[in-house]
């Protein structure tokens, strides 16, 4: 297969390392990336490829073992955003070098960018936050917290501000390694929120949605097709009901009629519709939502929904 120059950025969501109904152990996350990466892997062999990944249940652990122990200092959401990159990044790609070695490529570097995403202190998300994580409380424990709780369907919960990605603080090197053929895996998590303070950088306490930063990092890095690997084979009208219906491709004027009538709840579809229909208007040239079973049929065209500015 010959290389192009192209580049590929392949977006995991949380279940490509734990499943529904999982207990999450290591073992199962390292099992569960088989599939995904070995297909990241093969295609490798014509694409230049950038990883990013949720990281929703690894933060929320981190969260729960901080609630459950008081012998160390509480860190802050940042930092626990930062230990995630890491660690799943360890993952990806001890997974990725046993994928590429079965495939006899010994030649390919790969490399961990532990990555902040700039957000606009000013932003509306700022004033309501949304975005529930970590623990569920009961209503008395709740009362006792120092943190900004809601009631959501699973119990009392923290919510914290989930505000849109302005840029991509390690673009340049994100880019610069990809020229030089790295596989490279970053902005995990939706990377570590930072706000600008002048020269300097300062963390907040916020969460930034994962495929809202994939799409900003692959317009800023020229990026030419961005997958959005998920749970499900695509984007589905009436999803769950009995006339559920999956579409093979939309047009951004269909999907912004389609979020306006309620198709795609907040917090699952519609960031990652938003996502791809933003990569496709500022310039990128395809964008598919897949399962994480067909990434290298979405590419190909015989699988998924793709983004399309007309018809």
């Amino acid at each position: 297969m010959k290389r192009t120059d192209k580049t590929l950025l392949v977006a995991l969501g949380g279940n490509a390392l734990i499943k529904k109904g999982q207990e999450g152990t290591i073992e199962q996350q390292f099992e569960n990336l088989v599939l995904p990466i070995s297909q990241i892997a093969r295609l490798s062999r014509k694409y230049r490829i950038i990883i990013t990944h949720g990281n929703g249940p690894q933060v929320g652990n981190l969260l729960l073992q901080q609630e459950c122990c008081d012998a160390v200092p509480k860190l802050p959401l940042e930092i626990l955003v930062a230990q995630t990159q890491g660690q799943i990044g360890y993952m990806i790609e001890t997974t990725l070098d046993n994928e590429l070695i079965k495939l006899g490529i010994n030649d390919q570097f790969f490399v961990t960018v532990i990555s902040y995403v700039v957000v606009n202190d000013k932003d509306p998300a700022f004033k309501k936050p949304t975005k529930p994580i970590g623990p569920i409380y009961s209503e008395q424990e709740a009362a006792s917290l120092p943190y900004l709780i809601h009631k959501t369907a699973k119990g009392f919960r923290r919510v914290v501000a989930s505000p849109m990605p302005v840029t991509i603080v390690e673009k340049r090197e994100i880019k610069k390694l990809i020229e030089m053929n790295f596989i490279v895996i970053c902005c995990g998590g939706g990377g570590i929120p930072v706000i600008r303070e002048e020269r300097a950088f300062q963390g907040i306490d916020a969460v930034i949605d994962k495929d809202l930063a994939s799409a900003k990092l692959a317009e800023e890095v020229g990026v030419d097709i961005f997958i959005i690997a998920t749970d499900v084979q695509g984007v589905a009208l009436n999803y769950g009901k009995k006339d559920q219906k999956f579409l093979r491709s939309i047009t951004i004027e269909q999907a912004e009629l389609y979020i306006k009538e309620g198709h795609f709840p907040a917090g699952s579809m519609k960031p990652k519709i938003e996502a791809a229909m933003q990569f496709i208007q500022r310039g990128g040239k395809r964008a598919v939502i897949t399962s994480l079973e067909n990434i290298e049929q979405a590419i190909s065209g015989e699988s998924g929904t793709e983004v399309v500015k007309s018809i």
